[in-house]
């Protein structure tokens, strides 16, 4: 007599245990990684690949393209891309930075220009100017600069 089910319902100490065991973890892994990936925010970003600047480095130079970068070690100079860029805890950012969303977690040093949308998070910090369509602010997080959001181009215009 089973005391307890094991994870895939079968009772534990039963002669059926010891059949097979490989084919039973395979079909519910496939179905887990499809079931937990994250649904794409939208159609163009489906297609994106994310570049990777892993802690421990820092890199000189100018970032452009299309697609998303998420830096996590020193970076030095500008990020123009057309997707998002997401400055990981620990991580700092020194030059302007112009994307779609800019995800601050870490130190960015620099204006970010044009966004849609900025997030600052909890252990984010901007010495800079920013200009976006929607700002998010976290408590904790601290910055130093103007900040402009919620005006789109055309309204600015109207208005003066």
């Amino acid at each position: 007599m089973a005391l307890w089910k094991d994870q895939y319902g079968r009772d534990q100490g039963t002669p059926d245990t010891d059949k097979a065991p490989s084919k039973a973890p395979a079909a519910p892994a496939a179905v887990n990684i499809e079931t937990t990936r994250p649904a794409a925010p939208s159609r163009a970003d489906a297609n994106a690949k994310e570049s990777l600047l892993a802690a421990g480095l820092t890199i000189e130079g100018k970032i452009e393209g299309s697609g998303h970068v998420r830096i996590a070690g020193n970076f030095k100079g500008d990020v123009h891309v057309q997707g998002n860029l997401t400055i990981e805890a620990g991580a700092k950012v020194t030059g302007g930075v112009r994307a779609n969303t800019v995800i601050v977690g870490g130190e960015l040093e620099g204006n970010i220009d044009a966004a849609a949308r900025v997030e600052l998070l909890q252990t984010g910090v901007i010495n800079g100017d920013l200009k976006a369509g929607s700002l998010t602010v976290a408590a904790g997080s601290r910055m130093r600069g103007r900040a402009e959001f919620g005006w789109d181009e055309k309204g600015a215009k109207s208005d003066s």
